[in-house]
């Protein structure tokens, strides 16, 4: 047995101390009471009871504590030893180490930025069985193919241009070692990734790429440098730059013909460092096809834990300490009868539950009440919105639309995309229904069955058209088709942001094709009204009726030069803009005053109820037929998708201060 964490033990050293302690502690209470009374009156004074119970009161608790600190170092028991299997692929990687990966045409320079690349291919491929040549004149294997993958980072951290004994680029001879090492895996498939510039390549690729091939080796060539290239470094050269025989400075530059061609012609792939490309994502894919096999990786050994059985242990001791030191004489029955009393019975419902099954029930006023009260007590805004969307729902399904809408409203203001887009799918709803109700007297079905045909929908509106005109004989309002449109053109928008809340809602795709072709039927049946209208109307005569009103930006006819008949001044009404001549006429001009001074009036009143309310200004000449169709027109737009309205509640500002 050991203990993963032994330093805890050092408290064991304690107890026993804290044992003396209590022992000198108690000795020294009895001296001062022998100090203090005389020893003919202790028997009379004092009522002494047995010690024995504070004693194992204190044992207990020392035991209580020792197993606690005992469970603290973790005492462990030897299981084995288990070997970790995974499965995995055969990656080597080839590194250029001649002199010339010590360009800095990239930063800091190529050897440092092949390195960086071989230590991301680590970290993405942590179950693969990884392995590194080093190469310029020669080859050779630095890390041979394991799965531990510190001791190659390691190996890779240390190595440079100084390992190898032979200067140039010998690509052929790593790619055949390469095959070589790969081969006596009995692998059919391997990959070997080759980081170099390419450049001053010796011995024959055709050959060495023709026995890779055979060999099944898929090279994936990293290409480290640029094509500028910049000078070979040399500290063995004055002016630290590797020369030439005629005194000239070398040049390195990035060979891809050479770095593409071992790539493109082993069915592998390759790619530039630096130049933001993925090299990690590209060999892991790479590798991804190759056959997997099961690669056995390190020994480790496992433990079983045993502090579990010190815990419960413990906790019986320091129950019994409790119990013992205890003094039951002491305790007064009637307290224990009166804690008995005084504990709390049974809690009471949960108010929020109580609202959830009254809704579930069917009783949506008190659903509706509980939810309010639940909303107006809570200071969370969270928690009032989801509160109002459950008043909401309560008022919606009591029929209780108004209601329902101003609860909607109030549950808009969640954090949650899902409470807000249940919200504006409620409030479309909501919209809908206050629409349909103004319409038909009375909401629209809930049950699909029994839902209206557009047969009937044509019947409900033609009969409130002819209500509307109809007009105030019959009581009808001639706003109610206007707050119609209104109330369904505002519910589409709001059946958009539901969506854009909640893409797969639907609920709230549905119900906007259904309101939409409302709508669009509504559009129809106001046309045919319109049309119907123009020719049930007289036709005035040549020559009789009041001329046809002027558009803006039309001419009086008689600058013009048309002649005007006599006498139509003073029996024709009066036309806007005829005011300078009615000094010239003999007719009293007080007949038409009153009129002109009720219209203002009554223009600014509607004004400014209009501007209330968001709408657009009336036309005075526009009939109700007429201004509803003027609404379909504006909300047209509506057919095209979610929209960005105007409104507050749709497009709230950056800034609210």
């Amino acid at each position: 047995m050991k203990f993963a964490q032994p330093a805890w033990l050092v408290l064991l050293v304690l107890l026993p101390l804290l044992g003396a302690a209590a022992v000198v502690v108690a000795r020294m209470r009895g001296r001062q009471w022998a100090a203090f009374i005389a020893p003919r009156l202790r028997g009379a004074l004092l009522k002494r009871g047995s010690t024995l119970p504070r004693w194992f009161a204190l044992l207990f608790l020392l035991a209580a504590c020792a197993a606690i600190t005992i469970a603290l170092a973790r005492p462990q028991g030897d299981a084995g030893v288990r070997t970790e299997k995974s499965l995995g692929r055969n990656l080597l990687i080839a590194l250029d180490l001649s002199r010339s990966m010590r360009v800095a045409d990239i930063k800091p320079d190529r050897l440092s930025r092949a390195k960086m690349v071989i230590y991301e291919l680590l970290e993405s491929m942590p179950n693969e069985r990884v392995g590194v040549i080093g190469f310029a004149g020669n080859a050779y294997i630095y890390a041979p193919l394991t799965v531990d993958h510190q001791a190659v980072r390691e190996t890779v951290e240390q190595i440079d241009e100084t390992w190898t004994t032979q200067g140039g680029s010998n690509l052929g001879e790593a790619i055949k070692l390469a095959s070589e090492t790969l081969r006596k895996t009995s692998q059919k498939n391997n990959a070997l990734v080759i980081l170099s510039d390419g450049e001053k390549h010796d011995g024959h690729l055709d050959d060495i790429i023709d026995q890779a091939r055979e060999s099944g080796v898929f090279i994936l060539a990293i290409g480290v440098g640029t094509e500028d290239g910049d000078y070979v470094p040399s500290p063995d050269f004055p002016g630290g730059r590797m020369v030439d025989r005629r005194g000239q400075p070398v040049v390195s530059r990035l060979q891809a013909d050479v770095m593409r061609k071992l790539a493109t012609e082993t069915r592998g792939r390759y790619a530039v460092a630096g130049t933001g490309a993925d090299i990690a994502s590209m060999v892991g894919d790479a590798v991804k096809d190759l056959d997997a096999f099961e690669i056995e990786g390190r020994e480790r050994a496992v433990s079983i834990e045993f502090y579990q059985w010190l815990l419960f242990p413990a906790l019986v001791f320091l129950l019994a300490s409790i119990l013992a030191a205890t003094r039951w004489r002491g305790v007064n029955p009637a307290l224990v009868a009166t804690a008995i009393m005084l504990a709390p019975g049974p809690a009471r419902a949960d108010k929020v539950s109580a609202a959830k099954e009254a809704l579930k029930k069917g009783n949506q006023t008190e659903a509706r009440d509980a939810y309010r009260k639940l909303a107006d007590g809570t200071r969370s805004q969270e928690h009032k919105a989801r509160f109002h969307l459950g008043e909401a729902t309560a008022a919606y399904r009591a029929k209780d639309f108004r209601g329902a809408r101003s609860a909607f409203s109030q549950a808009m203001m969640s954090g949650e995309p899902k409470v807000r887009g249940s919200a504006h799918l409620g409030t479309g709803k909501t919209l809908f229904q206050l629409g349909w109700q103004s319409l038909a007297g009375e909401p629209y079905p809930d049950d699909a069955a029994n839902s209206p045909t557009l047969a009937d929908f044509d019947a409900i509106v033609r009969k409130k058209l002819e209500e509307v005109r109809a007009g105030d004989e019959s009581g009808s309002d001639p706003t109610a088709m206007e707050a119609l449109i209104t109330n369904w053109a505002d519910g589409v928008r709001h059946f958009d942001s539901a969506l854009a809340a909640n893409p797969t809602d639907r609920s709230a795709a549905h119900n906007r094709a259904v309101v939409m072709t409302y709508l669009k039927r509504l559009q129809e049946l106001l046309e045919e009204e319109r049309e119907q209208a123009e020719q049930s109307m007289p036709q005035p005569r040549q020559g009789e009726g009041k001329p046809e009103p002027r558009k803006p930006g039309e001419g009086d006819p008689r600058e013009e030069g048309e002649p005007e008949e006599e006498g139509q001044d003073q029996k024709g009404p009066k036309q806007q803009g005829d005011q300078g001549d009615q000094g010239e006429d003999d007719e009293d001009p007080k007949d038409g005053s009153g009129d002109e001074e009720e219209k203002p009036d009554d223009k600014s009143g509607k004004k400014e109820d209009e501007e209330e309310s968001g709408e657009s200004p009336r036309d005075p000449n526009e009939s109700p037929e007429e201004r509803a169709r003027r609404i379909l027109k504006e909300n047209a737009d509506l057919e095209k998708g979610p929209l960005t309205p105007g409104r507050r509640e749709f497009n709230p500002p950056e800034k609210d201060w």
